[in-house]
């Protein structure tokens, strides 16, 4: 990995303000390509991304979010959604209550760098009320909606870099 990368990830930043400017399908299958390239306990890859550019679904999306109307004003927000099933058939419980879950964490991290990295903007939103989400979106049963991600060109300057605590509060060397 190269010293820019390295940085650029770095650089990547939870934004709220996205301009109406519309995101080429390339960047888009780009993304997707790179979210889907995410590790998942023993290959299963229990996800299903949700594209939504309707706006009204994605006004509902919003409303389903506490009312964070910020990801209403993105021209595209993708749902990450977890297939807790497709783990369980192989790891039983610990497939059903984490790895499907790590799987779309890992994947929607994935995203979020990605599109960081061509030059958009994004924010991982896990405040929602799930089921109003499955209403929306028609999610099936057994199908779990854990991110939504709104996406879009940064609207304004990039923000200041948020504090971090210090390495040495959360790394522990060895053992607790």
């Amino acid at each position: 990995m190269t010293h820019d990368c390295v940085r650029g990830i770095q650089q990547r930043r939870s934004i709220r303000r996205y301009s109406d400017e519309l995101i080429p399908d390339d960047d888009i299958d780009e993304i997707l390509k790179t979210g889907f390239s995410a590790p998942s306990a023993g290959n299963r890859q229990p996800w299903r991304v949700v594209k939504v550019t309707h706006q009204e679904l994605k006004d509902r999306l919003a409303t389903a979010a506490g009312g964070q109307t910020f990801l209403s004003r993105a021209p595209i927000v993708f749902v990450v959604c977890a297939v807790p099933q497709e783990s369980a058939d192989r790891y039983g419980e610990r497939g059903l209550t984490l790895y499907a879950l790590q799987d779309t964490a890992a994947l929607t991290q994935n995203l979020l760098l990605a599109i960081h990295l061509l030059g958009y903007a994004s924010c991982w939103i896990g405040a929602f009320n799930e089921k109003m989400v499955e209403e929306v979106l028609n999610i099936p049963l057994g199908v779990r909606p854990v991110a939504i991600i709104p996406v879009g060109k940064l609207e304004s300057k990039l923000p200041s870099k948020p504090i971090r605590r210090n390495m040495h509060e959360v790394v522990i060397n060895e053992s607790f």
